[in-house]
């Protein structure tokens, strides 16, 4: 398929649709956004689609928690669809706030028979909403999205982005699976330690994530959520110190290169 089509998914308080939108067309892809009510309707529209992004922003004003209206939408009106999607091998991506959707939802990492998710992105420990650039290094090659990928430095912007698994074996359940696959810091991940402890200090981790956890896939690595901002470095001067370094790759194009590659 030349050129895949790419739905971006939004919702009251999606804010970042349009970026996400324009970096999926930079590299070829043939986007369309539509909002969740139109998807309530009718359902059956995911399947026409190859990849389904969830864009970040505040859904539904992130009333009760972060994602969590949407997630439980999706949860109770469109699972069944999205599963039909993910096991005809196409891709799920969720950024920030679609990060948590993802997680709220069960589409990500399995719900627990009381419907709870596995982990949850918590309040940042610093208690104040960051908005940031930081260091990331890719975890491995299970995802499709982080394929070649080694290190990115993309910005957050996040009141909730805390990973933070139900425990420690969760989180080492993860590890073991590779299935985190973006963490904060610069250092490579063999040299980290994953555990409930960030070792990577404030601000380079910006939220206190378990395990300085950015990103993580399910089992197939065809979905993926992570809460810094891809779609916020697709072009060199989108870079904090552009004009004192030379042109180089857009660490946030090659997220939406990989998907739409995936494909063509």
């Amino acid at each position: 398929m030349a050129q895949p089509r790419i739905l971006i998914l939004r919702a009251p308080g999606t804010n970042c649709d349009a970026e996400a939108a324009y970096a999926f067309q930079l590299v070829g892809g043939l986007v369309e956004s539509l909002h969740v009510n139109m998807l309530l309707e009718s359902p059956r529209q995911f399947l026409q689609y190859q990849v389904i992004c969830l864009p970040g922003g505040f859904s539904y004003g992130d009333d009760v928690a972060a994602g969590r209206i949407l997630g439980n939408q999706i949860r109770h009106h469109l699972a069944d669809c999205l599963q039909e999607f993910k096991a005809a091998g196409k891709l799920i991506l969720g950024i920030c706030n679609g990060f948590q959707v993802l997680l709220k939802s069960g589409l990500l990492l399995p719900l627990a028979a009381d419907f709870t998710p596995p982990a949850t992105l918590a309040w940042n420990q610093s208690g104040r909403f960051e908005d940031r650039w930081v260091p990331l290094h890719a975890s491995g090659s299970k995802s499709i999205f982080f394929a070649g990928i080694d290190s990115m430095y993309l910005p957050v912007a996040h009141a909730e982005g805390r990973f933070a698994p139900r425990s420690e074996q969760s989180l080492q359940d993860l590890a073991r699976d590779s299935q985190i696959v973006l963490r904060y810091g610069a250092r490579p991940t063999e040299d980290v330690p994953v555990n409930s402890q960030p070792s990577v200090p404030y601000p380079d981790n910006p939220n206190g994530s378990w395990g300085d956890v950015a990103g993580v896939c399910d089992t197939t690595g065809r979905v993926c959520g992570l809460m810094p901002h891809p779609e916020r470095h697709v072009d060199f001067t989108q870079h904090p110190r552009w004009t004192r370094r030379p042109p180089d790759a857009e660490d946030g194009l090659r997220v939406f290169r990989n998907a739409v590659g995936y494909f063509a």
